[in-house]
């Protein structure tokens, strides 16, 4: 069997090529409409089937429904800010009695409502289900929570529990009101900062939480991104059963390293540094070396016109291994 891959186009681009700010494609139905029939474009010279329609990628609704702001800048990533201001803010948290109320949830269902209406066969979504419990804790407390497990773990596990039972509920409640069916099915879980804790209170502080949210959604198969574990933390993915393993631009594990240490099935970015700064000769070369780690499927993205080339030549590449 040949070896899988995929390319995109980031939205980062897709954005730049239509002349429009980052920000329209997370809110403005006409923007997203115009700047994806522009990509169409940039997929037809790629050889590659056209991105579908959708608002931006974002990963806050969850942490958005149980109240925390969010700020959109015109042409960078969006930022949350945290909720809890103390460790004591942690025993007055309750989920809400409408996961969709808040503003920018409906904001965002109003934008989705007029996409679709223009657009039907864009994506069905207002961005990720969630974060995994890990990053959640973190969103809604800042960076003070990785110390927390330390200082009063009580309150970490509150949080923590908090943090995966209302990921489940809120996930459910888009579902619904999206129409999409509350059923077993495959489950994904982001979690870039898992990696902070050491294994030993990885097992304590991570692996519960998982598997509250893979057993709240029914998981037929159990994905996991995350970008700051070590060799030392893949054994554990054995123990919450992980099927695929993604780490993306993860800076401790290569395919070397997954190939020999990991429990299960993972995947390779190739990166865009490593796109940036390498030739077609060398990138060729480093297709090669990933493709015989085994990963389940190397991807790779095209964030810069200037290195259509280079993507070029990796597909003729890819598509000479698949």
């Amino acid at each position: 069997m040949g070896q899988k891959f995929h390319c995109g186009i980031s939205e980062r681009l897709i954005a730049k090529y239509a002349g429009i700010k980052l920000s329209q494609l997370h809110f403005d139905a006409d923007a997203i409409i115009f700047a994806y029939e522009k990509a169409r474009g940039i997929a037809s010279r790629l050889g590659i089937e056209p991105p579908v329609p959708h608002i931006a990628g974002f990963g806050y609704p969850h942490v958005a429904a149980l109240g925390c702001e969010v700020i959109f800048p015109e042409d960078s990533e969006p930022k949350p800010l945290p909720l809890l201001k103390s460790p004591q803010d942690i025993d007055r948290l309750k989920e809400p009695d409408d996961y969709l109320a808040a503003p920018l949830i409906q904001k965002r269902l109003e934008t989705l409502e007029k996409l679709l209406d223009k657009q039907p066969r864009a994506i069905k979504a207002i961005g990720h289900l969630y974060e995994g419990p890990i990053t959640t804790a973190v969103l809604l407390m800042g960076e003070s929570f990785l110390t927390l497990p330390y200082d009063d773990p009580e309150r970490a596990h509150k949080l923590l529990e908090f943090s995966a039972k209302s990921a489940v509920n809120y996930a459910n409640a888009i579902r619904k009101k999206l129409g999409i069916p509350v059923e077993p099915c495959p489950v994904s879980i982001p979690d870039d900062f898992a990696g902070m804790f050491p294994p030993k209170l990885f097992e304590e502080f991570v692996l519960p939480y998982w598997e509250i949210i893979y057993s709240g959604m029914n998981a037929t198969e159990r994905y996991l991104h995350s970008e700051l574990l070590r060799v030392e933390h893949l054994p554990l993915l054995e123990k919450i059963k992980i099927d695929v393993f993604d780490p993306s631009a993860d800076q401790y594990l290569n395919p070397e390293i997954l190939r020999n240490n990991c429990p299960c099935k993972f995947t390779v970015l190739i990166k865009e540094w490593e796109i940036d700064n390498l030739s077609i000769e060398e990138l060729d070369q480093l297709y090669e070396k990933y493709a015989g780690c085994g990963p389940e499927v190397i991807s790779f993205w095209l964030c810069f016109l200037e290195h259509e080339e280079k993507i070029i030549a990796l597909l003729k590449k890819a598509r000479s291994m698949a």
